[in-house]
């Protein structure tokens, strides 16, 4: 049988017709004896073909020419793999059908074929003469230019746009294949609709690429990491010991003491490394990445309609040659426009079952991914080898973060536990629950609330000890500097891992000038040169041209052409109407959040004042709790809601700027999603901690909102009390609801719905059709990786509220902690078992998340001395113990911070309406504030007390964030980035590079030294005794002639 014959000995009746006429189609159609063709053919086997020809057992024949009649395309789309049994040769779709080549990356696509079309429903097998010359689909008819279906009528009408999006993909194919890929297509999958296109990477792509992107690649040299001695040496073993039981049992986690030397991969040095096992040098994450990187770079720009008469059609055929005239899609842009619906690279197999080959993905299933070993280290590294330095980093953080809980939440502990053990000897309190001080204190809202006995918030009074003692003073100090070692010690970390992952050289600015724009960024600057080129036709209308200058014109124009979005950037002018827009959506985005926030006031005052209406005792005893309990709860409700909301703002805004680059896209995605939540999750603190209590006015004097709502007061011990379950039932309430139950309870509906999908389109044999999945089948099926930022912005939130107002709730550290005990397997679980596997990317640090980190960090301190000094009562209490107290003690303390009113005073319309309730008549009335009794001089004015707390309050502040700076710019001074034995080794390994270089030259030196030398011994005979004797010697290896 000859070579481009089609074997149909083991075809059935039905299938031999169609493979006959797949067999009459030659090289895209190319009648079968036109020598251009099969030369076209022959040359495009030799460049893409791997494999020897006695080696092939694979046939690759192109079928579209049968499915779509009339449609030839390309050499970029003949790649449907054909073999007898597929499942068992491609290791369940992890290989092409050889069983050889491994599969890099996957490209997905919806093929949409017309209804006259015949589908050949079974793979055939083809010679390998299959790829045809790009020229010979020239001569051919195209679809729409008079070609008659199979069944002999007229074609059905096509869908332009599909049809067009057909035409980039071969194109984009072939560009692909001329890269150096090879690629492979199932379009008979058991997802309906869905076709698939595999990629592989050869050895020299996958090395000329890695020299590329100068990667680095490890040495045949290895060298001994030095280790530490003498007391550190038996320290660090006990400790190992101590550890080994929390340790994974991962070989990358075990402590090594060698290490090999890494050097960026060079083609002509290929002699340095280690090259015995070709399969395994790259492995699966960083061949996925190499052909990532050709993806973004290879570009189609030739598509176009060409199909069809009409004017429709020429409009439609005009329009896009105009536009694509100076057009690149590169795989952004492609799955964009619907070109591809998804691309991906591959997981290394199922992380379930016994039968299964073990795999990287199924260990981390096991010894990180599952909530049993949730009291383990994480394997970092076995991380960092699968998802890439990237995401190896964000868990990396997370885990030296929420190690760096540990000790806080003992500190937080011991706070809490000391307000418990002090709190029936703290004095104010006492007073404040004594009945026989018979304090009465003024209406907390006009007419329905009346007069109330002091006594009554004497469990307030005594729950607000727990936070509100000296204790909480030092914690706030302790935090701040806490917060400074926390990011002094993930740098330290951090420079560890980026020697052990061979980070050292690396700058992310040689991966910015790779960065490819954005599809986004190059459809605007298309669109912008578009119109320019239009206004310079119209100008050329206007203006006469000479005839001596129309050639040069026409050169000019064609160059023009070509070269048009070279020259052609978005500026500010073009971006202003965004950056406008921006400014006005964030300044009003921030307007609702303080309007909710008053809505939630309103809500307070006007329940609290139904309350007090109710005949109950019970009720109207527990009012304040009451109202803000459920206040909390609204605020908590309202922001999980406008965190959603303001997350696709955010993105929306950022759409709109047309960043260049998906780095700059994901900063100033950032920035404003990162502005927006923290305004939202904080306001309601903000509030209660600075500004409740503050304007209220006094009784005859009170302050209104819209002339009908009294400003709500504070409670007799403070407001810190509130501002502690406000912080943590917003905090609590966020990390169980949105960052918990959301992470676990949607996935889990969109895998639910997708199941009952798939049993709907199969229920027969769901379960056989569920087993017999190929790996990018199942992979697809999967959420696509949608970036770090949500993880991180999480994180950082919570980091807010375990050091903005750790003063009030000392046991935020330990919710933290637990928190993310859970959230560290959870993500794990999620990344390894509901994600696709995304694009590892290189990085040395966590970017723009640290200058956050450590914004925040600042902020804390300034934030705590506030609520210190102006919060609580710490600064009341001093200011009256060194200054008005009689005997040295806080006697008396609950009776200076009162203010007297006269009864009489009152304005009209706001007196009590039962001025009996109390079942005596009130003649004065107290309230908390700094004034004046009503029988001095200046009755109701400011007393010089309220001038000296303030006073102290001020100087605490300054004192305080001053003293806790400077501490804590010390401990960054004091701790050194980078840690001794790492700079000792990276100086190690520099020094060993120049050795080993030197070594090398040395040996090439002495090789030619040596040549030279016999070359000149050979020449001496010549040059003693004559041509003759040098022709007759038998080192001249042609002898006498």
């Amino acid at each position: 049988m000859l070579e481009g014959d089609i074997d149909l000995e083991g075809l059935s009746p039905k299938e031999a017709p169609a493979a006959q006429a797949a067999a009459a189609v030659d090289a895209e159609g190319a009648p079968p004896g036109r020598p251009d063709a099969q030369a076209a053919a022959m040359r495009v086997n030799e460049k893409y073909s791997t494999l020897p020809a006695e080696d092939r057992s694979v046939h690759i024949i192109n079928i579209c020419a049968i499915e779509d009649i009339g449609y030839l395309p390309s050499e970029g789309t003949l790649l449907n793999s054909l073999s007898v049994d597929p499942d068992a040769e491609c290791k369940h779709g992890l290989y092409f059908r050889d069983g050889r080549r491994k599969v890099d990356y996957i490209l997905v696509y919806h093929p949409k074929r017309p209804s006259g079309s015949r589908t050949l429903a079974r793979r055939v097998q083809h010679s390998d003469a299959t790829l045809a010359a790009r020229g010979a689909r020239h001569d051919q008819p195209l679809p729409g230019k008079g070609s008659v279906g199979a069944a002999g009528g007229p074609e059905p009408p096509m869908d332009y746009h599909e049809d067009d999006k057909r035409f980039r993909r071969e194109e984009y194919e072939g560009n692909l294949l001329e890269a150096g890929l090879e690629l492979e297509r199932d379009e008979d999958t058991k997802i309906h609709g869905v076709g698939f296109v595999k990629i592989h990477a050869p050895w020299n792509v996958l090395c000329r690429e890695a020299e590329f992107l100068k990667l680095k690649m490890p040495t045949k040299k290895l060298y001994h990491i030095n280790e530490t001695r003498g007391l550190l040496k038996k320290i660090n073993s006990v400790l190992q010991k101590i550890t080994d039981p929390i340790q994974p049992k991962v070989a990358e986690h075990r402590p090594q003491t060698t290490k090999r030397l890494s050097y960026p991969f060079s083609r002509e040095k290929q002699h340095l490394f280690d090259l015995s096992d070709k399969d395994s040098f790259f492995d699966s994450k960083t061949r996925s990445t190499i052909v990532y990187e050709i993806l973004k770079r290879t570009t189609c720009t030739k598509a176009k309609y060409s199909m069809g008469q009409g004017e429709g059609r020429k409009k439609d055929s005009a329009l896009l040659n105009k536009r694509r005239k100076c057009s690149k899609y590169g795989i952004t842009s492609l799955l964009a426009n619907g070109v591809y619906s998804a691309a991906y690279p591959l997981h290394d197999g199922d992380y379930e079952g016994e039968n299964m080959d073990f795999n990287d993905r199924k260990l981390l299933y096991q010894e990180w991914a599952s909530y049993g070993v949730f009291y383990k280290y994480q394997p970092i590294d076995l991380v960092r080898k699968y998802f890439g330095e990237k995401i190896g980093l964000y868990f990396a953080w997370l885990g030296v973060y929420t190690q760096m809980l540990i000790p806080a939440s003992v500190v937080g502990i011991i706070v809490f536990l000391y307000g418990c053990a002090t709190v029936d000897e703290n004095i104010p309190s006492m007073e404040m629950c004594d009945q026989r001080h018979n304090i009465t204190m003024c209406p907390l809202c006009d007419k329905t609330c009346s007069y109330w006995k002091m006594s009554s918030a004497c469990a307030t009074a005594r729950a607000s000890h727990l936070f509100d003692n000296p204790a909480t003073v030092f914690f706030s100090v302790f935090m701040a500097l806490w917060a400074a070692t926390f990011m002094e010690h993930w740098k330290r970390k951090q420079m560890r891992l980026r020697y052990h992952w061979d980070l050292t050289g690396f700058e992310e600015e040689e991966v910015s000038r790779l960065d490819h724009p954005r599809a986004e960024y190059e459809a605007r600057v298309l669109e912008k040169s578009l119109r320019k080129e239009s206004k310079n036709k119209e100008k050329r209308r206007h203006i006469p041209e000479e005839s001596t200058n129309k050639w040069r014109q026409r050169v000019k124009t064609a160059m023009a052409g070509v070269k048009l979005t070279d020259k052609v950037k978005l500026t500010w002018r073009d971006r202003f109407p965004a950056y406008f827009t921006n400014l006005v959506s964030i300044v009003f985005m921030i307007a609702v959040t303080f309007a909710i926030v008053l809505g939630v006031i309103i809500y307070r005052i006007s329940t609290a004042a139904a309350l007090a209406m109710n005949s109950s005792p019970s009720v109207r005893s527990n009012i304040r709790v009451t109202v803000t309990a459920t206040a909390v709860i609204i605020n908590l409700v309202v922001i999980i809601l406008l965190d959603e909301v303001y997350g696709c703002i955010a993105r929306w805004l950022t759409k709109i700027e047309v960043p260049k680059t998906e780095k700059s896209f994901e900063e100033r995605l950032i920035f404003k999603a990162f502005l927006l939540k923290f305004v939202n999750s904080y306001t309601p603190i903000f509030y209660v901690a600075f500004f409740k209590g503050r304007f209220v006015g006094r009784p005859g004097d009170y302050v209104y909102i819209f002339r009908s709502f009294r400003m709500e007061e504070c409670a007799p011990g403070g407001c810190l009390m509130e501002l502690c379950i406000q912080l943590s039932i917003i905090m609590l309430g966020k990390q169980l609801i949105q960052n918990n139950l959301f992470e676990i309870g949607i996935p889990k509906m969109k895998k639910f719905i997708r199941y009952l999908r798939l049993r709907r389109q199969s229920p027969s044999d769901h379960d056989e059709y569920v087993k017999r999945k190929q790996r990018y089948e199942v992979d697809y099926t999967l959420e696509p990786f949608a970036g770090l930022t949500p993880e991180y912005m999480e994180m950082i939130i919570q980091f807010g509220f375990v050091t903005l107002f750790v003063a009030s709730f000392p046991l935020a550290p330990l919710f933290a902690l637990l928190n993310n005990i859970i959230e560290i397997r959870l993500d794990a679980k999620k990344f390894v078992t509901e994600l696709r596997r995304p694009v590892a990317v290189r990085a040395k640090d966590i970017g723009i998340w640290y200058n956050i980190l450590r914004g925040v960090g600042k902020l804390a301190v300034i934030i705590n001395a506030f609520v210190i000094s102006f919060t609580s009562d710490f600064i009341p209490r001093l200011v009256y113990l060194y200054m008005y107290s009689e005997n040295g003690t806080m006697h008396g303390f609950v009776n200076h911070t009162l203010s007297s009113f006269n009864v009489s005073d009152f304005q009209n319309g706001t007196a009590p309406n039962d001025p009996l309730d109390l079942g005596y008549e009130v003649q004065i009335c107290r309230y908390k504030d700094y004034r004046e009794p009503p029988w001095s001089e200046h009755k109701y004015d400011i007393s010089k007390d309220f001038w000296a707390v303030l006073a102290a309050r001020l100087a605490f502040v300054i004192v305080f964030q001053n003293l806790v700076m400077f501490m804590s710019d010390f401990v960054d001074w004091v701790i050194p980035d980078i840690p001794k034995d790492i700079s000792q080794q990276v100086h190690k390994e520099k020094v060993l590079m120049v050795e080993l270089f030197m070594r090398e030259e040395q040996g090439k030196q002495q090789l030619l030294d040596t040549w030279m030398e016999k070359a000149r011994k050979k020449d001496e005979p010549c040059n003693n005794h004559g041509p003759k004797a040098c022709l007759d010697s038998p080192e001249y290896p042609g002898g006498a002639l």
